[in-house]
């Protein structure tokens, strides 16, 4: 896809492009729009009090009801298996895409899907992970984005979008002018068109940064985030970090730098929508310190 309509290597120019409208979708603004939605998408955050103990160890069953609501209430269907095979075919090789660094998504989530998947009728040998390279996912068929929410010294979020960063062949092309290009890569003919089903792990989020993960920015949110829209998904991400980062300081504290990557992925590619006019928002469960 050409990028000869937004210089995207000129950070300053991109910045000025974007942020007339920038606010308007992930910090709730207004700009120049329809005045009515034109396009629709489920979100769907489902939280338990118990779903970590006092040492962050995950609850096994917790966690499983918790996936049940999520994926029931994103599909319609009255159980895990039926959602799941409303999503996948017998036939697919499935991949399963975790984030492997920062903030690793929990093994346990990683180990409940690839189960929950067998009950359904898919067969172990076609569930793989597939993060890590171009040539893992272009074996695939579907895939499951599983990325942690969390903060990203180059992206601003580094949640959904830059999960697929590797998928690229050449992930270091995607680093500058803040990363915004990430959605590029979901539009890659190995790529597009083959994310079922975006489930974020927010068991334990980290608001602020890295390259190392500060303790002082990790907590207890006790949930997951579901959708078939990345974007939107992203989207609410976005809030529940900023909303986070707001309460630790008491005053709004903006990501640094901006996660551009999620308006250009609406905007420039066409891959979900990032107003939240646009985003049907449910929440489930715990709603103590919910933030959105």
């Amino acid at each position: 896809m050409s990028n000869q309509a937004l210089p995207l290597t000129r950070r300053h120019l991109l910045r000025r492009a974007m942020g007339a409208t920038f606010g308007a979708s992930l910090l709730g603004g207004s700009r120049e729009a329809p005045a009515a939605p034109t396009r629709s998408s489920l979100v769907v955050l489902v939280r338990q009090k118990d779903l970590l103990d006092a040492s962050h160890k995950v609850n096994g069953p917790a966690l499983r009801q918790v996936l049940t609501q999520a994926l029931t209430r994103v599909t319609g269907q009255a159980n895990i298996k039926a959602a799941w095979r409303s999503f996948l075919d017998v036939k697919d090789i499935v991949g399963l895409v975790p984030t492997d660094h920062l903030n690793k998504t929990h093994d346990e989530l990683v180990e409940l899907v690839q189960s929950t998947l067998v009950e359904a009728g898919l067969p172990a040998d076609n569930i793989r992970i597939a993060q890590g390279s171009s040539n893992q996912v272009r074996a695939c068929t579907a895939l499951i984005a599983l990325p942690a929410l969390k903060a990203h010294w180059l992206t601003g979020i580094g949640t959904i979008l830059k999960n697929y960063i590797t998928f690229s062949g050449h992930p270091s092309d995607y680093h500058d002018a803040d990363s915004a290009k990430l959605g590029e890569i979901w539009t890659m003919p190995h790529v597009k068109g083959k994310t079922r089903l975006v489930l974020v792990d927010a068991l334990r989020p980290l608001c602020d940064k890295g390259p190392q993960a500060d303790p002082r920015y990790l907590w207890d949110y006790n949930g997951l985030i579901a959708g078939r829209d990345p974007v939107a998904v992203e989207t609410i991400s976005v809030q529940v970090i900023l909303k986070k980062r707001e309460a630790l300081r008491g005053t709004p504290w903006p990501l640094s730098p901006p996660p551009l990557c999620v308006e250009m992925a609406d905007r420039t590619y066409g891959l979900g929508t990032s107003r939240l006019d646009e985003i049907r928002l449910e929440r489930l469960g715990w709603t103590d310190g919910a933030l959105v």
